[in-house]
């Protein structure tokens, strides 16, 4: 049954749960903040949906850009380099990003008569990410529930998982990875020095995927 509606960047994992979940997604929808990679991640986003015969939206928030702070917002040279667990990486949060795209989201789910909206945060981003634990997400689905009227709530089932574990899970359903981004500096190729793509190696590296991504190094 065609319930949901799926927050679907472009990236690994989003991808992964449109592929596994596409039975019940009617809607899948991209936001267009102003980040540096935006443009990297929404084609990806618009080729897996015609692929899969699911509607893509994609709705420009383009006002993130202009009065937030973040390093994801200024450009290439501003993301920081090394692993992605590092202190500087939390340069790269958009406050309540995650937060402002739900709302959309809910609001499209109740709009279209539909009772769920799906995200794909993982175990990964807890540390850096406030918008993407555990009580960020039940608190943000009690809220969705009790704030529409068919009581919309949300299905982020990889909460917990690790990103290689999403990955395997995405190459059993024969997802090619390299139709995915990742990179946060948002260049022509992935960087392969950032936070985000050092993750991405190390996801497929762990999950024993061959990694055909094109690198710049």
């Amino acid at each position: 049954m065609k319930d949901s509606v799926l927050i679907l960047s472009g990236g690994m994992d989003s991808t992964t749960l449109l592929y596994e979940q596409q039975q019940r997604i009617a809607l899948a929808v991209s936001f267009d903040y102003g980040s540096n990679h935006n443009a990297r991640e929404i084609p990806f986003a618009s080729l897996h949906c015609e692929r899969l015969g699911i509607e893509h939206l994609v709705i420009p928030l383009s006002f993130m850009a202009q009065y937030f702070e973040s390093s994801l917002l200024k450009g290439a040279d501003a993301i920081p380099e090394g692993n992605y667990a590092d202190g500087n990486m939390k340069s790269t949060v958009v406050p309540f990003r995650n937060g402002i795209m739900l709302s959309v989201a809910i609001g499209l789910a109740e709009s279209r008569g539909l009772k769920h909206v799906m995200m794909a945060n993982h175990g990964g981003d807890h540390t850096i990410y406030p918008d993407c634990r555990p009580e960020f997400v039940s608190a943000m689905s009690e809220a969705a529930r009790t704030g529409t009227f068919p009581g919309i709530t949300l299905i982020c089932p990889y909460t917990n998982l690790t990103k290689d574990q999403i990955a395997l899970r995405g190459h059993n359903m024969g997802i090619d990875y390299a139709e995915t981004w990742s990179c946060y500096k948002g260049n022509e190729l992935h960087c392969g020095k950032c936070g985000t793509c050092m993750e991405r190696k190390e996801a497929l590296q762990k999950a024993g995927i061959v990694d055909t991504t094109e690198y710049e190094e």
